[in-house]
Formats: C-alpha cells, sequence, structure tokens
C-alpha cells in the first residue's frame, strides 16, 4: 500500500522540524511588553552619521537585552530553568529585534531612542527551545562577546585617533574603520537569525549576505546562510555556503552535519552520510547528527543501521523525540508494530500535539487488526490538523473496515474535497459524487 514511500516523507519532514526547530515562526504575542533606552554617543573626528548610529544602535541594544534578561530571568526562575542572566541576555540577541523609535545627528552627537517589545512567554519558549541547539549557543556566546570587546576596542581606537600624528593617525583611522564594519557586521549577523525566527527567510538571506559583505571570512555566517537557503528548499545553493563555511574552518562540525541535509534532500544519502561521518568521527556526543544520518539509512533501506542510530541519539538524549519517532518508523518498516506503537506513545508522552504521530500510531494499529483504536489516534489527528486529507482517508478505510460503510464514505468525501486522490478514485469506482 505504498507504507514505505509514505515512511520517507514523514522522514523529511522531521529533518525539517529538527534543522529549525529553533528558527519556527512564533504565535502572535498576546501580552506584549515593551522596554525602551536611549543612548546619546559622541562621535570623534573619524565619526560618519553611519558610523555614529551603528555605534549607538550596539550600545543600547546592549542596554535593552539586559534590562530584558533581568524580566525574564524573574519570569523563569518560576519554572526553576537552570539559567543565569547572562545566559538570556546572549539568547535573546538571536531572537527579539530591536526598533529605533527616534534618532537625531547634528554632525557632533548622535542621539538614539529604541525598544524591544515581545511577549515574554514566546521568549521564554525560544530560549528554552534555541537551548537545546548547543552549536547556535556557542555562536551567540562567541558573537556577543566578538561584539564586547569591538565597542571597547572602538573606545581605545577613539582615544588614539586624538593624539596620534601622520602614518600612525591613518593607520588608526583604517582599524577604526575596519572595527566599525565589523560592529554593523555582527548587527546584520543578528539580524539574520531575527529574520530566521520570524521565518522571513528571504530578508534572513539578505542579512547574512551584508554581514558576509562586510566580513567574508566569518564561516559561521555562511552556515547560517546556508541553512536558510535549506529552508527556502535552494539546496545547491545551501551546499555551496557550507563549502565555504568548511573553506574557512574545518572544525565547523555543524556545517558538515548541514551539509549532509542538503544532499539528503537532493536524494543523495551516500552523499549525506558521507558527511554526517564526517561530523561524528571529532565529536560522537551530537545526538542530532545521529538522528540526521539514521534518516539517510532508513532511506536506503538499510534498517539496521538506521537502528542503531536512533538507538545512539537516544542514548545521548533520553528526550529527543525525533529519535523515537523515526525508531518508530523503522519498526514500522519490520513489521513490528507493537515497539512502534511504544516509540510513538513515547513521542505523546514528550509532544502531545503532534499530529503526525497520531497518524504514524494510528496506522500501527490498523496493521494489528485495532481499528478502533486506530480511529480514535486519528480522531485525534483530525482535531489537531482538520486540512490533512491523508488521515479522513485512513480514518474511513478503519471504519470500512468494521463495516461502517456510511462513515467511510462520509471520510472519504472529505478526503476528496481535500484533493486526496485516491479518495476521489475509489468514491469515482463507486459512482459516488463528492
Amino acid at each position: 500500500m505504498g507504507k514505505k514511500n509514505l515512511s520517507i516523507f514523514k522522514i523529511s519532514n522531521l529533518i525539517l522540524l529538527a534543522i529549525f526547530i529553533s528558527l519556527l515562526p512564533h504565535s502572535a504575542s498576546a501580552e506584549t511588553k515593551t522596554f525602551v533606552k536611549e543612548y546619546t554617543y559622541h562621535a570623534s573626528d573619524e565619526d560618519s552619521r553611519n558610523s555614529s548610529r551603528t555605534i549607538a544602535l550596539r550600545e543600547v541594544k546592549r542596554l535593552l537585552l539586559e534590562e530584558l534578561g533581568t524580566y525574564l530571568e524573574s519570569q523563569m526562575e518560576v519554572k526553576n530553568s537552570q539559567i543565569t542572566k547572562d545566559q538570556i541576555t546572549t539568547l535573546t540577541a538571536g531572537i527579539v529585534s530591536t526598533a529605533v523609535i527616534e534618532d537625531k545627528w547634528d554632525g557632533k552627537v548622535y542621539w538614539l531612542k529604541a525598544k524591544i517589545a515581545a511577549d515574554p512567554q514566546d521568549v521564554i519558549k525560544s530560549i528554552d527551545s534555541l537551548r537545546k541547539d548547543r552549536d547556535k549557543v556557542k555562536e551567540l556566546e562567541v558573537l556577543r562577546k566578538k561584539s564586547e570587546e569591538l565597542l571597547k576596542e572602538n573606545e581605545w581606537l577613539n582615544k588614539k585617533l586624538k593624539i596620534a600624528m601622520g602614518g600612525k593617525k591613518q593607520e588608526a583611522a583604517q582599524a577604526y574603520k575596519r572595527n566599525i564594519d565589523n560592529l554593523s557586521a555582527t548587527e546584520w549577523f543578528e539580524r539574520g537569525y531575527e529574520f530566521a525566527i520570524s521565518g522571513n527567510y528571504t530578508d534572513a538571506v539578505k542579512a547574512f549576505s551584508k554581514d558576509i559583505e562586510l566580513n567574508p571570512q566569518f564561516a559561521v555566517a555562511y552556515k547560517e546562510r546556508g541553512t536558510v537557503y535549506v529552508n527556502l528548499g535552494n539546496y545547491q545553493q545551501a551546499i555551496k555556503d557550507y563549502n565555504k563555511a568548511i573553506e574557512l574552518n574545518t572544525q565547523l562540525l555543524a556545517a558538515y552535519t548541514f551539509r549532509g541535509i542538503a544532499y539528503h534532500f537532493l536524494g543523495n544519502d551516500k552523499r549525506a552520510i558521507e558527511n554526517y561521518n564526517k561530523a561524528i568521527e571529532p565529536n560522537p556526543q551530537y545526538e542530532e547528527t545521529y538522528f540526521f544520518r539514521g534518516s539517510s539509512y532508513n532511506r536506503l533501506g538499510n534498517n539496521q543501521q538506521a537502528m542503531k542510530d536512533c538507538n545512539k541519539a537516544i542514548e545521548l538524549n533520553p528526550q529527543y523525540e525525533l529519535a523515537y519517532s523515526l525508531r518508530g518508523m523503522v519498526y514500522d518498516e519490520l513489521g513490528n508494530y507493537q515497539q512502534a506503537i511504544e516509540n510513538y506513545n513515547k513521542v505523546i508522552e514528550l509532544n502531545p500535539q503532534s499530529a503526525n504521530t497520531y497518524i504514524s500510531r494510528g496506522g500501527a494499529y490498523d496493521e494489528l487488526g485495532n481499528y478502533q483504536r486506530a480511529i480514535k489516534d486519528y480522531n485525534k489527528a483530525i482535531e489537531l490538523n482538520p486540512q490533512d486529507a491523508g488521515v479522513y482517508f485512513s480514518r474511513g478505510m478503519a471504519y470500512g473496515m468494521l463495516g461502517n460503510n456510511e462513515q467511510e464514505i462520509d471520510d472519504l468525501k472529505i478526503a476528496a474535497r481535500l484533493g486526496h486522490k485516491r479518495s476521489q478514485d475509489n468514491l469515482k469506482s463507486k459512482g459516488i459524487v463528492w
């Protein structure tokens, strides 16, 4: 009945979820809290409006993130979350956006008022999600440290420019310009993160491209732009960016993993596995890479190796929902439906809102002939996603096996109206109009 193809389709969706679990758009703010700060920057002789704005924006953003971090820390303490204020501040830099309210420039002084407006609960959820991605946490920590160092260096260069003469002054002026470009690049990188989180992938590409233009040796920016290209379905361009990231930094293991994912989507699972192996060999502690490699082995029909990778991913992270999903699918394909159900049970325990898992578990109950239990799972899947045509078809078939032909036809009609071809063909063969 094409069950193998269905499983592969689901696994591909799981990979997308895994890559961008920290970049998913969030719900509209139910209770927005706004933080406002001002900053005044006294320009040096080397400063322009643009350089003054770059410095003022970085400073005011630092103040805003510190205030937001203090507020969120008090909210997260209620949840007994083991995270410091500094960590919160670091992660929110890649989550929330800073909006300029008003600015003034008279040629000597640049004044800026800016705000951060966000739903604290949405931000807390994003932080909890982002914390699971160790590579991104490390990137944001490095970025924050780099930004602080650049601001300190800017102060030092300003002082140096005041006393430098002749060639030394020209040298200091060039260093100052590079410093401003690096500060601006940092801002563009953070914007890229923010755009990606909001689901605005087109602007995310533009922001990361601007960062790369200002700092063409920053390997992480190529890696992040590549990840956005994957989300846009431009896998060839993603691979080019991952190649560049690896060329600049051969130790950037996430670039190997993501390049493997891009090859997976291009249908080249052998190349994908080669890349996953390169990521796993120097650091065998990342459960995500085992999951990705397992999904590629599954596509190649090597369910034994796929199972080993699922088991390793779960060993490293017993709460890894996606690995249980994949392992359940592998058991499904091996005909071990009871074991498949046990894995789907674990996924639902971890994420009771996963409509696809109810469908998968319903399918396993179908295979065991437990149609009543299958229908309960299909009901839940429909409750969570009433536009999924396939689940109406599956429920209709289960009703048919129980002899409830009226309900079977009703479900097939709904599926047919939603564009489900097998339902349409089934009804046509019976001369039924939907």
